[in-house]
């Protein structure tokens, strides 16, 4: 049980903490602000540099591909489109269940405007307890659970795959402006610690499923809330490298990496930086993301990014390559994205419905064993229940 008085003390402490931070956070964006505009003075001089020393940085940089004061509004969302988006939750395998098996729950929802057709609102579980859905990962030391989520992501692919490119046509129906949406990165960090083989379990099916949605013109949107990342910031630190050259591991391979002169503005974020200077409705200007990671998704599904005013928060915007090279595909994307915040009053509509179709409750939990229990007792296995442990804590005195 938690003390709430003790915890009270503290509060003072901590809320003195982050009003320092806040003052600090804000001369930060001051330093940023201005190596943006001298970065803006030099940007092709500076995108040179990064092309001729890029493999003796020590950290990753993402370029613009727009000029580095671009503000653009986004327009209004066509009358009629669709939107479609996939979301997971799980049940992680334990020994003290009376099965030792995993559940997957794939919320789905297809939200159609301006149109006569019907929403799509349900949710597909899957079950795993075979021997090779269970130990597959262990030969490569990944633990089950790890594994589990790593299935999750494939399955949120192939089923929003699956369902916008089924249904954003029926029968008779004329072509409407459409959106697939994923809550979070599309650029999986996990994959790059996996080995070459799970790799091959994991990517492919993926980009098989942005294939899909590339072949029906349906553009593809990662969302993310919240972005800790400081990709656009590195480039800036180009700017403010105070070398001739920005050669790393020469002119500063004996410092400490979190010391280096050109961390100036660290540990400012991207989305802190363009919260200064975008209007609500407006994106910065897109940025090719450079990660090392990427190397291994090619160029027609290189993740580009760019971050949104969205009126309540500053998110960050991922898109494949082959939707950044259609302008106008673009541009009504953002637009009924834009349009999904607003309906969903600060973060996208469909996302959080897909969610809530996709959460498992913990008496959704007890429920999916209740049903596993009975079909085990119906088949005639003995001793099935949960271990002393589990049955101890469901029923705690405390």
């Amino acid at each position: 049980m938690l003390d709430l008085a003790r915890l009270a003390a503290k509060m003072p402490g901590i809320s003195q903490h982050f009003q320092q931070e806040v003052t600090a956070s804000r001369e930060r964006v001051q330093r940023a602000k201005i190596l943006l505009e001298q970065a803006q003075q030099q940007q092709e001089k500076l995108l040179e540099l990064y092309h001729n020393w890029h493999d003796r940085l020590i950290f990753s940089v993402a370029l613009p591909i727009e000029p580095l004061d671009t503000r653009v509004t986004i327009l209004p969302a066509p009358e009629s489109h669709s939107v479609f988006a996939t979301d997971g939750s799980q049940i992680a395998p334990s020994h003290h269940e009376i099965a030792y098996c995993y559940l997957i729950n794939i919320g789905r929802i297809m939200l159609h405007y301006g149109q006569n057709l019907h929403p799509l609102l349900d949710s597909i579980p899957e079950v795993y307890y075979k021997s090779e859905d269970l130990y597959i990962s262990k030969q490569w030391g990944i633990r089950v659970d790890e594994w589990m989520s790593y299935r999750r992501t494939v399955l949120e692919s192939q089923m929003l795959a699956e369902m916008a490119t089924r249904w954003v046509k029926p029968p008779g129906a004329h072509y409407e402006p459409n959106l697939a949406l994923v809550d979070g990165s599309l650029i999986y960090w996990f994959i790059d610690s996996l080995p070459p083989e799970a790799k091959d379990l994991i990517l492919p099916p993926i980009f098989q499923s942005w294939d899909d949605l590339r072949s029906a013109k349906i553009p593809l949107i990662g969302y993310i809330s919240a972005s800790r990342s400081t990709e656009g910031l590195n480039f800036l630190r180009l700017q403010s490298c105070p070398h001739d050259t920005p050669n790393c591991l020469i002119n500063c391979g004996d410092l400490d990496p979190e010391k280096t002169p050109c961390r100036v503005v660290d540990p400012l974020r991207d989305a802190s930086l363009w919260g200064y200077l975008l209007e609500p409705g407006q994106r910065s200007p897109f940025w090719r993301s450079s990660l090392k990671i990427l190397d291994l998704y090619g160029d027609e599904h290189r993740i580009y990014f760019c971050y949104l005013h969205v009126g309540t928060e500053i998110a960050r915007v991922e898109v494949p390559a082959w939707v950044v090279e259609e302008r106008e595909l673009l541009d009504r994307s953002l637009s009924i994205l834009l349009a999904q915040v607003l309906k969903g009053y600060g973060y996208p509509i469909a996302l959080a419905e897909a969610h809530n179709l996709a959460v498992i409750k913990g008496g959704d939990r007890l429920r999916f064993f209740a049903l596993l229990e009975q079909q085990m007792i119906k088949v005639g296995l003995q001793d099935v229940g949960t271990s002393y442990k589990e049955a101890r804590k469901r029923s705690s005195i405390a």
